[in-house]
């Protein structure tokens, strides 16, 4: 993808991936505990972020620069999270600090540490199709719950530029701006190899910058893809040999 303007920001890069290919695929989503497949297109996982920017915007109240604590692992739904929190302009902190943090999202195994955020809180289930919590956990909203009711588009309520605050990288890495996002996505994205149309499969987990580029931010900044596999150390090497294969893996993190 040539850098524009327009593309200096995560939210302008999956734009501009909307508006050139919508049907192509971004991210196709494997949980081999569960055994779950998800693909998504560009025009997909754009409607799922703009109805997850709405639910941060209109029902949780996110203003531009509050700190959103992403409690999650790599998932299909935390790449839409990472999103929608671009989009809106708060800075999305994945492993941060709930009790420090404006509002948290958690996944079922952090809940407890979850509760320490003042603000808003939601829970994922992270159940196959994006199921909800048979029981409500007590203090959380339930994204699955949530999140189907919200609007297909998103505006936000002021425009998020590349120099606004986007990205806390966990273990101290320091905060990025949405250009800098972009910058260091594209860079990646040329430390991988990836060209237009390669598939990238990433088994790494959200904890710091080289999972969030293969997982979500390089393949995206490189008009490529992801397969993205969560417990994909339990998956035999015969296995994962034929999953390349069907899944047309280009390249591996």
């Amino acid at each position: 993808m040539t850098p524009t303007a327009e593309t200096g920001t995560p939210a302008g890069l999956l734009a501009a991936a909307l508006r050139a290919d919508p049907g192509r695929p971004l991210v196709t989503f494997y949980d081999d505990e569960t055994g779950e497949r998800v693909e998504l297109s560009v025009a997909t996982f754009s409607n799922w972020v703009a109805k997850t920017a709405n639910l941060l915007q209109e029902e949780l109240g996110a203003q531009p620069g509050d700190r959103l604590a992403l409690l999650l692992p790599a998932h299909w739904q935390t790449a839409v999270w990472l999103l929608a929190g671009f989009s809106t302009g708060v800075l999305v902190a994945p492993g941060g600090d709930p009790a420090g943090a404006d509002l948290v999202v958690s996944g079922p195994d952090t809940l407890d540490a979850a509760l320490t955020c003042k603000g808003e809180r939601m829970a994922l289930a992270l159940r196959p199709l994006g199921g909800r919590f048979p029981t409500p956990p007590a203090g959380f909203a339930d994204y699955a719950v949530e999140v189907p009711s919200q609007g297909d588009r998103f505006v936000p309520y002021e425009p998020v530029g590349p120099d606004a605050p986007a990205l806390e990288l966990p273990d101290g890495g320091g905060v990025l701006a949405g250009g800098e996002v972009v910058a260091r996505a594209r860079a990646s994205a040329a430390g991988l190899g990836l060209v237009p149309g390669s598939r990238l499969l990433s088994g790494l987990p959200f904890d710091g910058w080289d999972g969030l580029a293969a997982g979500l931010l390089a393949p995206l900044a490189a008009d490529a893809s992801v397969v993205l596999c969560r417990h994909l150390d339990r998956l035999p090497a015969d296995q994962l040999a034929r999953r390349q294969d069907a899944e047309r893996v280009t390249h591996t993190a």
